[in-house]
């Protein structure tokens, strides 16, 4: 995989969601772009965005992950979960620059979707994901050497979710197994389940878990975690063997954060309120709360909900903070006291939209993310096996 050098911007302030008085969360930012990138401060970001935005047309088509800033979601084409805005990428054949507002694993994801003609541009480089980074190709690979040692690989189905890299995509397609969302990770486990006896899941062990006993029915004793850190996973051979779920340990760090006494604060905080949670939550959230959705699913359940009725969000800040403002006439409150935005989403600014969309005017693609043509094949056939999940 290439990508031009990553591009950065000052640190800048961020307006504080109305829960309580926290520092602002934005990392330190010091390492220039390799252009001129607007000061966060220019009063005509917003003038010089539309104006990027009109000069390149239909040329261009702007993707916004949900738990992106309001500044750039404003200039989104389309906004939506990671594996939904890949298929709208691949569905605007005529666009000739694709910029991903999300992070580096969509930004892989749409390239991979995408016709050979078109580019894909990540506005900061910097944009990563720390869940995908817990699970690297040599780690996964040392993983399935050992289950091949003990004779029970053929078994095997691997099951990774939609926030992975390419290379773990790709592995999961060399070895027959399927891409899962957050809302559909039930359908692809009884799949893999199907297949063969046991599932290989990556990288997310809250999401495989939460899917393993709260969707199929398993027992917390179906479940070994695989910890890439520890000699044979910290598993021995019997527990590989008699595991039927053995999960990646991994985790979302925004989601991950909040726990049973969160719960159990805003129960006594806001009388009435319904607590809805992202599945990548702890087990013992999941428990504890009333219901769990995926991004899409907690969007659509915040809007149909009645008016006056109070709800606590175990999800993203960014997301949480737009809810609550689109739906005034309810009670909408972030799960946690502690502001939480997910620092990698959150590197994708203005400065760094205008940035990249004055480049591609100017004729300069920056940014750029391909994707291996052999990658990008079995990335593929794990992809089209998603799709194709009864």
């Amino acid at each position: 995989m290439t990508t031009t050098a990553p591009g950065t911007a000052p640190a800048r302030s961020l307006p504080l969601f109305p829960l309580g008085s926290v520092a602002d969360p934005a990392p330190e930012r010091g390492v220039s772009c390799p252009g001129e990138l607007p000061p966060a401060s220019d009063p005509s970001l917003v003038e010089r965005a539309r104006a990027a935005r009109a000069a390149l047309g239909d040329r261009a088509f702007i993707l916004g992950h949900h738990y992106q800033r309001d500044e750039v979601i404003q200039f989104a084409d389309v906004t939506g979960d990671s594996f939904k805005l890949a298929r709208e990428a691949a569905a605007r054949p005529t666009a000739e620059y694709v910029v991903f507002c999300g992070v580096h694993f969509m930004a892989e994801s749409a390239d991979i979707l995408t016709a050979s003609h078109q580019r894909v541009v990540l506005p900061d480089l910097a944009a990563g994901c720390s869940m995908a980074d817990m699970a690297d190709i040599e780690q996964v690979e040392e993983c399935w050497e050992t289950l091949e040692d003990l004779g029970i690989a053929g078994d095997v189905i691997p099951v990774t979710y939609m926030n992975s890299s390419a290379d773990i995509k790709a592995f999961t397609g060399r070895h027959g197994g399927t891409v899962c969302t957050s809302s559909n990770a039930g359908r692809a486990v009884r799949w893999a389940l199907e297949q063969g006896s046991k599932v290989l899941f990556l990288p997310d062990q809250h999401l495989g878990r939460n899917t393993a006993v709260r969707d199929l029915g398993m027992d917390l004793s179906d479940c070994v975690v695989w910890d890439p850190h520890a000699p044979g996973g910290g598993l021995s051979g019997q527990a590989l063997r008699s595991a039927t779920m053995i999960l990646w340990r991994g985790h979302c760090s925004v989601h991950g954060r909040f726990t049973a006494d969160s719960v159990a604060e805003v129960r006594a905080r806001i009388p009435g309120v319904t607590v809805l949670v992202h599945p990548e939550c702890r087990h013992e959230v999941v428990l504890a709360a009333d219901e769990i959705g995926s991004t899409e699913k907690i969007i659509k359940r915040i809007t149909a909900a009645p008016s006056g009725s109070a709800w606590a969000i175990g999800t993203e800040l960014n997301l949480v903070r737009r809810l609550a403002a689109q739906n005034p006439d309810k009670s909408v409150a972030f799960l946690d006291r502690t502001v939480c935005y997910c620092s990698t989403m959150n590197r994708i600014d203005l400065p760094h939209l205008v940035w990249a969309l004055e480049s591609l005017v100017a004729g300069t693609v920056v940014n750029q993310i391909t994707v291996d043509p052999a990658t990008a094949q079995q990335a593929r056939a794990a992809l089209d096996q998603m799709l194709a999940l009864p």
